[in-house]
């Protein structure tokens, strides 16, 4: 028996990869964060299958769910939003499933970030603007940050900032972002990438706050900052350079 961990994407029920489908089809148990997962992904649940919504439950009773599974023999599909590399709150189950000796598997996804970049239509790595991507969050109820991983801390590098469950904070973002980036620096907040009821507020760190307030969000939103995000005039990089030698182009 084994529980597989499967990132089911950032909304959109085709954006899952064609692993975690087909786990999905074969395992008779599914776990799934139903206030955030697709439900049209457990069409791929095979018939009679024990569909438990986790969203209600707390981390001790997902831990008797996987119990209970490994008695029976049955394989479970485990089932989290975006990708589990980051903020799945998946090290703390598979913590708990090496107490009991329980195998495990996990499947990436495709992160909210990425879903988000692809409905503004962007790179968010530009030649000579931002070659670096930080993604972070603020502290919140469920978890604070780190000492040192600060806003601050990362906007002193000027890189592009893809911030997480923040869109509570946008003041405090804007305050301590605007100093380091200017208050003309492009701002893109993305409610619900890739799903039907998407959104997208873009403004500048001077006006994303009024624009937010008279288009409200309250939850699952990715705030982008940066320079890369308003780049056109840039050089293009050296990789398709007509005179640029690599191995796979064998120039005279």
């Amino acid at each position: 028996m084994t529980v597989h961990f499967i990132g089911a994407g950032p909304g959109a029920a085709d954006l899952i990869t064609v692993r975690g489908r087909d786990l999905i089809a074969r395992c008779p148990v599914c776990l799934f964060a139903g206030s955030i997962v697709a439900k049209e992904l457990l069409d791929w649940c095979p018939p009679g299958a024990r569909l438990v919504d986790t969203a209600p439950l707390s981390l001790d009773e997902i831990e008797r769910e996987f119990i209970s599974a490994h008695q029976a023999g049955q394989d479970v599909a485990r089932l989290h939003s975006g990708d589990l590399s980051v903020w799945s709150a998946v090290a703390e189950q598979v913590r708990r499933l090496e107490k009991h000796g329980i195998s495990y598997t996990l499947t990436p996804g495709v992160p909210a970030f990425a879903a988000a970049a692809a409905s503004l239509g962007r790179e968010l790595t530009i030649p000579e603007v931002a070659q670096s991507l930080v993604l972070t969050r603020v502290s919140g109820r469920a978890s604070p940050m780190p000492e040192r991983e600060t806003l601050a801390a990362f906007g002193a590098t000027g890189a592009t900032l893809a911030i997480h469950l923040a869109i509570h904070a946008i003041d405090r973002i804007v305050a301590e972002l605007s100093p380091l980036y200017g208050t003309d620096c492009p701002v893109a907040i993305v409610f619900h990438a890739s799903r039907a009821d998407e959104r997208i507020i873009r403004g500048t760190l001077g006006t994303i706050a009024e624009k937010l307030a008279a288009q409200p969000i309250e939850r699952t939103a990715v705030i982008f900052v940066g320079r890369s995000l308003g780049a056109d005039d840039f050089r293009e990089s050296s990789l398709y350079d007509p005179a640029y030698q690599r191995r796979f182009r064998e120039r005279k």
